[in-house]
């Protein structure tokens, strides 16, 4: 399937328009490639079809967002925003609160919010009598990927990237298909479909956000506005890890840089 120039460009206005990911210059072939199926099955002719066609079908729509997104995801990603929640953040609020409140905004698979909850489980192993209630939102503009990670289990090979055996013994169970998160686990996670670009408010405050890998689809006035609004839904005092490729941009007023050596989070102001 060949997509002209003219083509491209309204396919990439319109994916911007409905969740934000802004495609760069000449990636016909990756827009060919992650929709050719698609426009098969739906016997379309063209890309302007689709455009068309997903204008009317909100379900279709949500097949060529799902398409398009990149759900690259790995068990404990760069580490360090781990041992930071682990040493640092949980012991901090666990000192003058008896709740905290983390929102996951890349849920992607689930591996990241699991990683989150199972750096609690061992924060709470590594600190008897602490008392701590973790609750957790992780959210996705996909709602295939999120249905993966309700259900928790997950294959040798998807295992295989990132997660420790002592960790996998300790949070996982065997199942039919692979190995299952265990209930202490999963049971804190609230998982909700959310496009960025939609208010976010009313999934409530936090003292804690994850939204790493995912600002770097976004044009700088949109990373902007997110992180703003993010801003807005931390409790104060409240803490954002951002991906290691990814900074605030426009947004720098609005937090302090926490040097953590490794690693840089970030406060409210």
């Amino acid at each position: 399937m060949d997509i002209s120039k003219s083509e491209f460009a309204v396919f990439r206005d319109y994916l911007e328009r409905v969740c934000g990911i802004l495609l760069g210059d000449n990636k016909e072939y990756l827009v060919a490639s992650r929709l050719r199926g698609i426009i098969k099955e739906t016997n379309l002719l063209s890309i302007d079809e689709l455009v068309k066609k997903i204008e009317r079908d909100s379900h279709l729509c949500e097949r060529v967002v799902d398409a398009m997104t990149t759900n690259e995801t790995l068990w404990f990603r760069d580490a360090h925003p781990f041992q930071i929640l682990q040493t640092r953040l949980l012991p901090e609020l666990c000192a003058r609160q008896h709740g905290v409140d983390i929102w996951c905004a890349a849920a992607s698979t689930g591996q990241e919010p699991y990683s989150i909850s199972m750096t609690v489980e061992e924060f709470k192993r590594n600190s008897p009598g602490q008392r701590v209630s973790v609750k957790m939102v992780a959210t996705d503009i996909s709602s295939s990927v999120l249905a993966s990670a309700r259900q928790g289990e997950y294959d040798q090979l998807a295992l295989g990237r990132g997660m420790p055996a002592d960790l996998l013994s300790r949070y996982f169970s065997k199942s039919e298909h692979g190995w299952q998160v265990t209930a202490n686990v999963a049971s804190r996670i609230q998982y909700r479909m959310l496009n960025l670009l939609n208010p976010f408010s009313s999934l409530g405050r936090f003292d804690i956000v994850f939204c790493r890998n995912v600002l770097i689809y976004f044009s700088a006035d949109l990373k902007a506005d997110i992180l703003t609004r993010i801003h807005q839904v931390l409790k104060p005092g409240g803490y954002l890890f951002l991906g290691a490729s990814e900074a605030l941009s426009g947004a720098s007023p609005l937090f302090d840089m926490v040097q953590c050596s490794p690693g840089i989070i970030y406060r409210k102001k």
